[in-house]
């Protein structure tokens, strides 16, 4: 997390699916850019699941979208659509499905076309800046706690119980047969 955090040039995320878990959470507070799919959407089951955002996500996120609907996407696990993620400024740009990724490469192309790239990395640089130590101590908080989760078997039991919870379901079906 700390060479993402770090990272000169400009990271750019090309959500072309469904973001579901950790990757879901890691990525798209820390990136620079985010283009977006048209279907896309991002889901974070932490709580659950008895688990915590990972990898300073609970900060880069609210940086990224504001305290109230971090709180809202990581607490309660709810998928976000792209058209509610572009709206809550996570998502930069959505664009169609079919040719995504060559509609993608073309934005970014006429981007550096346009712009100087050592002009937008060294904006880049300022904005972060004053969120890096913040970020990496994020980190290492997450770290903590989910380790503390994990000492005090949440997970374990949540499984366990979304497991019998399943088998349950699946005996019922079965035994209507």
């Amino acid at each position: 997390m700390r060479s993402l955090i770090d990272h000169r040039k400009v990271v750019v995320l090309a959500l072309n699916g469904p973001g579901v878990g950790g990757g879901a959470a890691w990525f798209q507070g820390i990136a620079d850019i985010v283009l977006a799919a048209a279907g896309a959407y991002l889901q974070v089951p932490f709580s659950a699941l008895g688990l915590v955002p990972e990898n300073g996500s609970a900060v880069s996120l609210a940086q990224s979208m504001g305290v109230h609907r971090a709180n809202d996407f990581l607490m309660f696990g709810r998928k976000l659509s792209v058209e509610e993620l572009e709206g809550w400024g996570l998502v930069n740009r959505v664009f169609p499905a079919e040719g995504f990724q060559e509609r993608v490469v073309g934005f970014l192309r006429e981007q550096l076309e346009t712009n100087d790239g050592r002009s937008m990395m060294e904006m880049k640089r300022l904005q972060n800046a004053p969120r890096r130590d913040q970020r990496l101590v994020a980190v290492v908080n997450a770290i903590d706690a989910l380790a503390e989760r994990f000492v005090e078997d949440a997970p374990v039991k949540r499984f366990e119980a979304k497991r019998a919870l399943l088998e349950s379901k699946s005996k019922n079906r079965t035994s209507k047969l």
